[in-house]
This record gives C-alpha cells, structure tokens and sequence, in this order.
C-alpha cells in the first residue's frame, strides 16, 4: 500500500484526506492503511497539511526525482536547479537506472562537494521491460542488460525462456525486483533476434525507448473524420496569399514541410513573410490525435527513418507545405529595415499555395550564379541573402553565440547498410532560413509576452558559473584571459570562439563551452534565451514535428479571434505547464536517440576498416587516454594503456597526458596518426591506436 500512497501523491500529485483516500483507494483493511499512513509520516515522506491533506514532504533532507545509475554501481538523483545528490551503491534500496525514487540525505562526504543521499522508496518502477542477451544454462538463464548502467544481469528460469538461445537479443519482462542479495527475475516476452543480425542494434534501440511509426486505433479514428479538402467557407475567413511567389527551403529528402517564406524590397526596407502549416486546424484540442502528438512530443529522425509527432497522413500530407497545393497557414509578417530591425509586424490566419519546393542545393546555386530553373524567382532568392545577412549581422553584434560544429551525413544502402560516412558543412542557403525562423520566433514570443496571456516560452538561462570557472581555468593554460566576476555575457564566449576561430582548439573549445551552458527547454516564464542573447524567444514554425509549436499556434488563434477569455486562462496556463514539462523531456529523450542511432551506425562503417590509417585531432582528454575525432566525425579511444612508449599521468589542470619520462605530451588539439585498432558494436565502442 505504501507504493500506492506514494505514487498517488508524488507521481499523480493528488492532494486528499484521510477520508478521500479510503474512498479513493477502495480501503476496507484500515488498520493496515492507518500502519502505513502513520510511517510515511513519521519518516516525513509525507504529511498532514493544515486543510487536512495528505502532500509530499516539505522536509530539506527529503527529494524526489529520477534515479540515474552509473556503470560502476553507484548513481545519482537528477536535479534541476542544483548538482545531482550522489547515491553510494550501498543506498539503491533495490533501485535500478531510471527509477522515479524518494531519497533521504546522509550524513557521508562527496569528494565533488555534492549532497550524499539514500534511497528510502521506489515510488514508480521504470525497467518493467529491459532488453539483453541471453545466455543459456540448463535449468535457468540470465539476460545481461543492453543498459549498461542497469547492474544486475536478469535471472530466467527455465519455464520462462521462451525457446531463447545463446547470443539471442530478448526483450525481458521483470517480475521480482532485485534486494541485496538476489537479482531481478524475469519472464522473456520476445526475441528480437541474434545478437549480430543485420539491424539488431537500431531495433533495440526502439524497444528501449518505445518508439513505434504506428499510431493508436483511436487515433486513426479521428484520421477519418477529418476534412481533407479546404472548403471555400474556411478560406473566406482567412487572408488569401495565393498569388504570391511563396517558396518552401529544406532538405532533398524532407517530407514535412513546416515553413514556407517570401520577401520583396521595400525601398530601403524588406517584407518578410513566414507561413507556417496550420496544424490546429486539422488537430483539435482533447482529441485521440492531439493527446498522441501531446504524448510523443516531437518528431524522431533516424537518419533515413522518421518516428513522426503525427501520422504521416498530416505531417507528409494535409499539413505539409507542398508545392502547387492550397494549404491552410498561420503567418506573421514583418516589415524589417536596413538594420535587421522588425519596424512593424501582422500575425494572421492565412491560405497559400507554394510556387516552388526549393532544396538548400537549388537555393545555393542561385546564390552562386550557377546554372538553375528559377529565373522567376532570381530577384527574391538574392533579397533573402541580403536580408539573412542583414539579421545575422544584428544577431552577432548583440552577442549571440555562433557555435558551427561540422555535421555529419551517414548514407545509407537499401539495406539500411553504411555505405559513407561524411563531414557536412551547412551552406548559407541554410543559414536564410534560420534567420528567417529565428527572426520569427522572437516576433511571436515578444507580442504574447507583452499581451501577457499564457504562453509556452523557449529559454535559456544563464551557465552555472562553476562550470565557466572551469572553462577560464582551461583558457588560462591556452594564453586566453577569461574576464568574469558573478556573471557571464554570451558575447564573451562568442569573442573566446573568434579567437580560437581555425586553431586546433576550436573543436574541443566549441563542445566544452556548449557543455558548460544550460540547456535550452520550454518554459511558461520567459526568462530569456542566453545563447541568442534575445530576451523573448519560442518555437512557433515547426508544429507538424514540434508539440511546443502546436499550443503555441491554438493561443495565437485565440488570440486573433478575441476568445481567449478569462475564464479559459486558468486552464490554458495549466496545459501549457504540462505541454513546457514533457515537451523538454521528450525533447531530451530524442536527442540522446539520434546520438545513439549516429553512433550504431558509425561503428557499424567501421568495423571493416580495422587496420586502416588516419589523421585526426584530439577531442578530449581524460585520466584514461583520448578521444580522436577524424574528418568525418568518427570518434574513438587511444586508451592509456596502449601508450606503450612511457607510462602516462593525466594532468587534469591542463586537460592532458604526459609522460613521466620522455616528458611526452597528448593535449587538446593536437593531430595525430591512428589505426583503428578494434570497434565493439554492442556498445558502439570504436578503439584506435598510436601510429
């Protein structure tokens, strides 16, 4: 019962007394109830407010949150607005990677001055199901996790291996959790295939993270009843901008199409529009639909695979922008002058139809005067760039931070085989329409905040000033004075990338001033967005693969058409806290997917290439050895044991290995001839060797 008290009161956030939770829990046994109710408060996990309800603890020495394990047994509880609270591996009360858990502080030293703390409840499980090899004995079998930082293999007993043999991947459904002294058990549910089948890895990585292209019956219901033809009712409310020269820009290969823009001179000024696909129209709020897109939070790209928000109905078709069709939009136009600034402004509801489906490729051939089909459209292409220019100019002179890292492509056959793997350089045809996206947004974020209406905001805040500590201590061994006191400035740590602009530090320099910055999430304050140095910025142009975008959008038309009444603020402002919360979970999550999915297949491209030779710079440098990344972005470890020619000591104050005889040093930067030496694709590992 205790689980169950917990969860309704930390996970479901619900707030009620004694006797609504009899009610609510169907309790007959209260004598049992009274027992647990009674610890839990006297362990302060919970207690009893003055309105007699039960609600989570307000105790200093108590948290709550998500449990992350490491690989060497000990873990963290993930925190926001401090250092993660450090949990020894004699404190995991059963605890396993992911776990939402309740810890209690204790009275034990961290040498990273972090709070120490034990876990004291297991409030919601997250590893009902795990994913592993199998490998088979007689009368039993154990699955060892694909989950490195899950530390226990899994026990099998012979009437659950379901027909698994050594070396198959399973998923595994855990039914006993682990204590101190025996593993979890599980029963094995599927097998997914041989541990070196072609494409094992990314269908792991889909079952870890639940991804599935396919939606819900209920989902595919509300498909039906959607009107795929525009109506002329609809489009007489709407302004009609059919007969402009509005062009789609994106990549060869895109098929959802969010953003369409155009731009025409205006004496010294240029008007600046951006057509966004007007999702809520199709996607109306409480629906099957609207609670899948809200439950998936953003589109996943898999290189050449898409785990869509929306079902390809809507987001490759009926909402996508393509060429030569009526589309319904949401637009705003702004009329900008020389100086990249929005003079005026008109947010509306609109309906267009492209001219052209344009490729960065077909953009940047008009750009370069080469040979190309859009004569019609010369004149416009060539203000974009004009205009780009002008707003990046403004953007850098306020003090953004430019961070141009090289991107990689990854070409894939029709077997989902690594056939290349490339160093990919944007060109400016990219760079318009970020301006163009960026310009907009700000527009969007600047107006509601003013109307003061709730809104989902897109922040940045500030960098932990511990972490730029450490960056002006690395500056410091690199000849750069880092001037900081309390506070940092974004056009600071963009003057530190001009400086290191071409140099061999730049690489590692760029990565490690990211990594010392915040990440950006959604929030309903707006607090401002460090690294675009803007203070009102959101996501408005992209709601067929962003949830963010979509809220944003059906505030916008309530905004337009004066319904946004008093009495619907409350609980808008409540979905857009639910909306800010899971669209940057889910945010994060896709991330680390598609980092993932790029690692499996680089690994992949190179496991037939041991043996072979390449130049590379160091990346990083750790107590272990280094990382060196090649041209095309492939990453691996020199580890410190295969520096054969002198024993090596990491000086951590200089991010470096030298060596104690021959004085030898590896430090950032450096270029470096290497073997490929070995390549483990069950971790995506990729081992290199000093030539």
């Amino acid at each position: 019962m205790i689980e169950q008290i917990l969860k309704n009161i930390y996970i479901d956030n619900c707030e009620l007394t004694y006797k609504e939770m009899i009610k609510y829990f169907n309790i007959s046994n209260k004598k049992s109830f009274n027992k647990d109710l009674d610890k839990l408060q006297k362990e302060k996990i919970i207690l009893k407010d003055l309105n007699g309800k039960f609600v989570k603890s307000k105790d200093e020495n108590i948290y709550f949150g998500v449990y992350e394990a490491s690989r060497k047994g000990f873990g963290f509880l993930l925190m926001d607005e401090e250092k993660d609270i450090f949990i020894g591996r004699d404190y995991l009360k059963s605890a396993m990677d992911s776990d939402k858990v309740i810890v209690k502080l204790i009275n034990e030293k961290c040498t990273e001055r972090r709070k120490v703390g034990e876990i004291v409840y297991v409030v919601e499980r997250n590893n009902k199901e795990i994913i592993g090899e199998f490998q088979n004995s007689n009368s039993f079998g154990f699955v060892i996790p694909k989950n490195y930082n899950i530390n226990y293999d899994i026990y099998i007993p012979n009437k659950y291996k379901l027909r698994a043999k050594d070396g198959d991947i399973v998923v595994v459904n855990i039914y006993k959790w682990p204590n101190k002294n025996k593993n979890p058990e599980g029963r094995i549910v599927e097998i997914l295939g041989k541990k070196d089948s072609n494409n094992i890895n990314i269908l792991t990585l889909m079952k870890k993270y639940k991804l599935s292209r396919d939606f819900p019956n209920k989902v595919q219901k509300d498909l039906e009843k959607i009107d795929f033809e525009i109506q002329e009712n609809v489009v007489k409310k709407r302004r009609d901008l059919r007969n402009l020269s509005i062009v789609t820009i994106d990549g060869k290969d895109a098929k959802d199409l969010d953003d369409a823009v155009y731009v025409e001179k205006q004496g010294e000024n240029y008007k600046l529009g951006v057509h966004i696909a007007d999702v809520t129209h199709y996607v109306k709020y409480g629906t099957a639909l609207d609670k899948e897109a809200f439950k998936r939070g953003t589109s996943i790209y898999l290189i050449n695979n898409v785990i869509p928000m929306l079902p390809k109905e809507l987001s490759n078709n009926l909402c996508s922008l393509n060429p030569n069709t009526d589309k319904l939009t949401l637009s705003c136009e702004m009329v900008i002058d020389k100086n990249g600034k929005v003079i005026s402004y008109d947010i509306f509801e609109s309906v267009i139809n492209t001219k052209y489906r344009l490729t960065y490729d077909d953009v940047q051939n008009i750009i370069d005067y080469k040979i190309h089909n859009f004569k019609d459209i010369e004149d416009m292409i060539f203000h974009m760039k004009d205009l780009a220019e002008i707003l990046k100019n403004k953007r850098i002179k306020r003090g953004a931070i430019n961070l141009d890292f090289t991107e990689c492509k990854i070409l894939l056959n029709e077997n989902n085989n690594v056939v290349d793997v490339l160093p990919f350089n944007r060109s400016f045809s990219h760079q318009i329409i970020e301006e163009f996206m960026l310009v907009c947004n700000e527009t969007i974020a600047e107006h509601m905040f003013f109307l003061n209406y709730p809104f989902a905001y897109r922040i940045h805040e500030e960098p932990d000033m511990e972490k730029i500590f450490n960056l002006s201590e690395i500056l410091n061994n690199l000849n750069y004075s880092l001037k900081i006191k309390d506070k940092i400035y974004s056009n600071q740590l963009q003057k530190v990338l001009d400086y290191f602009k071409g140099k061999d530090e730049e690489i590692f320099l760029s990565k490690f001033i990211l990594r010392s910055m915040a990440k950006a999430k959604y929030s309903p304050n707006c607090v401002g967005h460090f690294g675009l140095s803007t203070k009102y910025y959101c996501h408005f142009t992209s709601p067929i693969r962003r949830y963010p975008d979509l809220i944003i959008h059906r505030i916008l038309k309530l905004v337009i058409k004066g319904k946004l009444t008093e009495k619907l603020i409350p609980k808008i402002k409540e979905e857009v806290v639910l909306a800010c919360e899971n669209s940057s979970l889910k945010e994060r999550e896709a991330e680390e997917i598609e980092r993932e999915v790029y690692d499996i297949k680089k690994a992949e491209f190179m496991k037939d290439k041991i043996g072979e030779e390449y130049l590379g710079i160091i990346s990083s440098v750790t107590s272990f050895g280094f990382f060196v990344e090649l041209i095309n972005t492939v990453r691996g470890l020199v580890h410190i044991k295969d520096l054969s020619d002198d024993i090596y000591y990491f000086d951590d104050k200089n991010m470096c290995l030298i060596g104690q005889n021959t004085k030898n040093i590896f430090r950032i930067g450096m270029k470096v001839n290497v073997k490929v030496d070995n390549v483990i694709l069950d971790n995506s590992e990729i081992y290199f060797t000093l030539l």
